[in-house]
């Protein structure tokens, strides 16, 4: 089963509108390029997943994956949720922690930990560190002693599978930088030198991001649930990592799967007979359409037979459709039956600063704006001040129709 695309946007007397939010008046207070989220979609999104994750039968966490979104406000209504954090920084452990996120629900992912943000989880006492070489593995093992601690790890499995997606966000390969072979996994268990002062508590296995079909995710959490069967002691999770995808409009194809059908998946092939928890790494299906980017008209141009429409922000606010050529809906301010197609670009010195191109779009002044849809998700968090631009600001829509700066 697939999920249909959907917006929080809609018109309302030609005017554009976020939830029941007329975004002409939240431009009249806050600034541009903005990200405003939606706490409503937000907490939806969350007991959609937490409702299928139920159906699995067993004890589960969900960890929202921080790299998505760290927005500290975001985080304090997750955190509320019971819901725990995956981290691949020393910064996002800080984030986590602030945000009220409780360290035994933290999971500590990525292929260059460093020995100081080591020993940041370990003074935190973190759930895990999901481990990705055996170099590392030695490293925690040391700081651990070094600490007197015993350090709670994860081996995150390299399945040797090829999600499709694109091949930034694909990393269960082998080729990939991301995890251990199977065959390095079940010797380093047995070599008792790497384990003085660590614990092996789970596997992980984590594939790749924006992922719509499920035959690779399949393979993946079997060949963690195999390979748990094969170690000499009994784990306490196997975590199936994240990387559900989303519908980014309704000419997407294929479709996102739905929840019930990615739960589907993840429970046909962990072996029901080796009882551990589940834990899950979400950050897109979560944030994604949760937030939306509002950029001001600053001016049009005509070249012969091209339109462009140039918007206050740029690639360095939002950077998805430069770096992935990613696709986003966008919305004009205002309703018009005269469209025409029109490139939507940013003040950025490059020709990729380009949000979408021959778009249907009614011609719009400096008093108008656009907003583009389902950036709560590798938006506000992989901008940057290129060209020595500030950062975009943010804000949340609350559940009372509040608009509050975060």
């Amino acid at each position: 089963m697939e999920t249909e695309y959907r917006s929080r946007l809609s018109y309302k007397n030609k005017e554009l509108n976020f939830e029941d939010t007329s975004l002409k008046e939240v431009l009249a207070n806050y600034p541009t390029p903005l990200y405003l989220y939606s706490e409503k979609e937000l907490i939806a999104n969350f007991r959609e997943f937490e409702s299928g994750a139920k159906q699995l039968g067993c004890d589960f966490d969900i960890c929202f994956a921080l790299k998505a979104n760290p927005n500290k406000e975001l985080l304090k209504i997750l955190a509320k949720l019971g819901c725990g954090a995956d981290i691949v920084s020393g910064g996002e452990l800080s984030r986590a922690l602030e945000a009220g996120i409780p360290a035994s629900k933290i999971v500590f992912s990525g292929v260059g930990k460093l020995e100081s943000e080591i020993d940041q989880a370990l003074a935190a006492k973190i759930n895990s560190f999901n481990v990705e070489s055996i170099e590392e593995l030695q490293m925690i093992n040391s700081r651990a002693k070094a600490a007197g601690q015993i350090a709670r790890v994860a081996l995150r499995l390299n399945p040797k599978v090829k999600a499709i997606t694109h091949k930034y966000i694909s990393t269960g390969f082998k080729t990939h930088k991301f995890g251990l072979l199977e065959e390095d996994i079940l010797s380093v268990v047995n070599d008792t030198a790497y384990w003085t002062s660590a614990k092996l508590v789970g596997l992980s296995v984590h594939i790749g991001s924006q992922l719509t079909n499920l035959d690779a995710t399949g393979l993946a959490v079997k060949a963690t649930s195999e390979c748990a069967k094969k170690l000499p002691c009994k784990l306490e999770f196997i975590d199936v990592g994240g990387g559900l995808g989303v519908n980014y409009s309704n000419e997407q194809s294929p479709k996102a799967p739905s929840i019930d059908s990615y739960m589907k998946v993840i429970k046909d092939n962990l072996d029901p007979g080796y009882e551990v928890k589940a834990l899950f790494e979400p950050g897109r299906r979560i944030v994604a359409s949760a937030g939306i980017f509002l950029a001001k008209v600053i001016r049009s141009k005509k070249s012969e037979d091209c339109n462009f429409l140039i918007v206050d922000g740029g690639m360095n606010d939002f950077a998805r459709p430069s770096l992935y050529e990613a696709y986003h809906e966008i919305f004009p301010s205002l309703q018009s039956d005269e469209l025409a197609p029109t490139d939507i670009v940013g003040p950025i010195c490059e020709s990729s600063d380009c949000f979408g191109e021959k778009r249907m779009m009614p011609k719009l002044g400096s008093e108008d704006f656009i907003a583009i849809a389902d950036t709560g998700a590798y938006g506000f968090s992989m901008s940057s001040n290129y060209n020595m631009r500030e950062k975009p600001a943010e804000a949340i829509l609350e559940l009372n129709g509040t608009v509050r700066r975060v």
